[in-house]
């Protein structure tokens, strides 16, 4: 029996696939868009149009279709791996499958936002190329999942086990990882690393005259004037236990850190909380210790450990006022 195949039918048979094919992806529920050899948009479906907010008849055919996901110029995961710069994907997305591949296709994770609705989105994002038979380039599909939900729900939880709850500074373990992290970073860079130590003074007394939850109110308010003072990105403040705070500042010299110390208990004596059985003024006041190195000379406990001594000298001197410790690699401390 001859065979009825022609190469008119075959065509027809592959167009018809094709078709099939464009129109599936057009009505997948999953957002999903596809790059030709060009990096030109040749399918925008309606999942798209409606995570975005941009009509396919916008981007069809253009290769402007990144101000859809972002407000500055910047490339799309599809466009990296379109234009073959799959080496350049970990420096514009914030979490990268280091596993993705050609083969397997790529995986990024990154904040979006989406200027034409106005939202900003959490993305996972999944591409991958497709060649022909001869190993050549037809298209790039990149699909894309809203994890915004997800993403606050993780996020939310690592605030609750790195925030103290009273207060919504770092608790202590955050302070020692976060310390540990400005440790590396200044050592790395060559720079100053300060801590400031600071404790509430007579606070037993406080909470015995005025009640604990007057108490708490109180380190709420030291909580505050910190949180205003570790402004700047790689200052971290904390509540280190009980009514003893920490100060982290990367970058500062000892006379900076007596600055931002003295300041701390300006404030917090400008509070004008009453409290009638301290022995350093009829307000509420906090004794202050600081010290400043140079990172690449000393452990961050070594750092610690003579911030807290300032502090304690600061205390054995007459409490309400701040010591700042000798360099501790100088050896004078």
């Amino acid at each position: 029996m001859m065979n009825q195949d022609t190469p008119g039918s075959a065509a027809e048979a592959t167009g018809a696939e094709q078709s099939f094919a464009i129109a599936l992806m057009q009505h997948l529920v999953v957002p999903t868009f596809v790059l030709d050899a060009e990096g030109k948009v040749s399918i925008w479906n309606r999942a798209c149009e409606r995570l975005t907010g941009v009509p396919a008849s916008e981007v069809l055919g253009t290769l402007d279709h990144g101000f859809a996901f972002y407000d500055e110029p910047r490339p799309c995961l599809a466009d990296l791996i379109a234009q073959e710069r799959i080496g350049e994907i970990d420096s514009f997305y914030t979490t990268y499958d280091t596993n993705s591949s050609c083969q397997l296709g790529f995986h990024v994770e990154n904040w979006c936002r989406m200027p034409r609705v106005g939202t900003r989105l959490y993305l996972a994002v999944d591409a991958g190329p497709i060649y022909d038979k001869a190993g050549h380039l037809v298209a790039v599909v990149e699909t894309l999942r809203d994890m915004t939900v997800q993403k606050e729900a993780q996020l939310q939880l690592e605030r609750l086990a790195s925030q103290d709850a009273l207060t919504g500074l770092a608790n202590r373990r955050a302070f020692d990882v976060g310390l540990e992290a400005e440790w590396r970073r200044c050592q790395r860079a060559g720079q100053m690393l300060s801590v400031i130590m600071i404790d509430v003074d007579h606070f037993k007394t406080y909470n015995d005259a005025y009640g604990h939850p007057q108490g708490d109110a109180c380190l709420r308010s030291v909580g505050s004037v910190l949180a205003g003072v570790a402004a700047r990105t790689g200052d971290l403040a904390a509540r280190y236990g009980g009514e003893e705070f920490a100060v982290v500042l990367p970058g500062i010299n000892a006379i900076g850190a007596r600055v931002v110390a003295e300041r701390i208990r300006a404030a917090i004596s400008a509070l004008n909380i009453p409290h009638t059985g301290s022995s350093a003024a009829e307000h509420v006041t906090v004794s202050v210790g600081a010290v400043s190195a140079d990172a690449s000379k000393l452990a961050p406990n070594v750092l610690l450990l003579a911030a807290d001594q300032a502090l304690y000298a600061a205390k054995t001197l007459g409490r309400n006022r701040v010591e700042v410790a000798a360099d501790p690699t100088s050896g004078n401390a």
